[in-house]
């Protein structure tokens, strides 16, 4: 027996509830981005940071920043589709 599954379709006010959650998500983000860079500014010119320290945090906050840019591509595509009529 084949059973069908219809999909259900959010509403408006999930959508935009969903918008503005990727929105949150990518200022948590680029503030992530923010307190690793400030982390590996610290440890400039420390005897005691590991070599590898200071290019890890750096190489995290990219990858913070660039997950926060692909955060707010994701809700500006979620925009345009519901403005398109979904």
């Amino acid at each position: 027996m084949v059973t069908e599954t219809l999909e259900t379709i959010p509403s408006t006010g999930e959508l935009l509830d969903r918008v503005a959650t990727l929105r949150t998500d990518a200022a948590l983000m680029d503030g992530y981005a923010q307190r690793l860079l400030a982390t590996a500014g610290a440890l400039t010119d420390r005897a005691v940071a590991p070599v590898w320290g200071r290019p890890t945090l750096e190489q995290q906050a990219a990858a913070c920043t660039t997950a926060a840019e692909q955060l707010r591509t994701a809700a500006e595509a979620l925009l345009a589709h519901m403005r398109a009529g979904g």
